[in-house]
C-alpha cells in the first residue's frame, strides 16, 4: 500500500472520529475545508484593503477608439469584398 493512500484514510478516521466526539458533546464542529482563500494567505490582506478603481476614458481617447475602429471595419470590408468576388 502507498504511503500517501495510507494517509489518505488515516485521516478519514481521523475526520470520523471528530464528527463523533463533536456528536457526543454537543458541539459542532466543520470538517473539511472551506471555499474560498485561506485566512492566513498572503493575498488576502491585499485583495481586502484594495478598493476597486473605475476606469475612465476621456472624450478624446473614446473618439480616437472610435476612429481606429471604423479605420479596422473598413479594411475587413475591403477584404472580404476581394476575397468574395476573386471566388466568383
Amino acid at each position: 500500500m502507498e504511503v500517501s493512500r495510507i494517509l489518505e484514510e488515516i485521516d478519514a478516521q481521523i475526520s470520523k472520529l471528530q464528527q463523533a466526539r463533536a456528536l457526543l458533546s454537543g458541539t459542532v464542529v466543520k470538517v473539511g475545508k472551506g471555499r474560498g482563500r485561506p485566512k492566513g494567505s498572503k493575498n488576502a490582506k491585499a485583495t481586502a484593503n484594495a478598493a476597486p478603481r473605475k476606469r475612465k476614458i476621456s472624450p478624446e481617447g473614446r473618439k480616437r477608439i472610435a476612429e481606429a475602429m471604423k479605420r479596422r471595419w473598413a479594411e475587413r470590408k475591403k477584404q472580404s469584398v476581394k476575397v468574395t468576388s476573386a471566388t466568383k
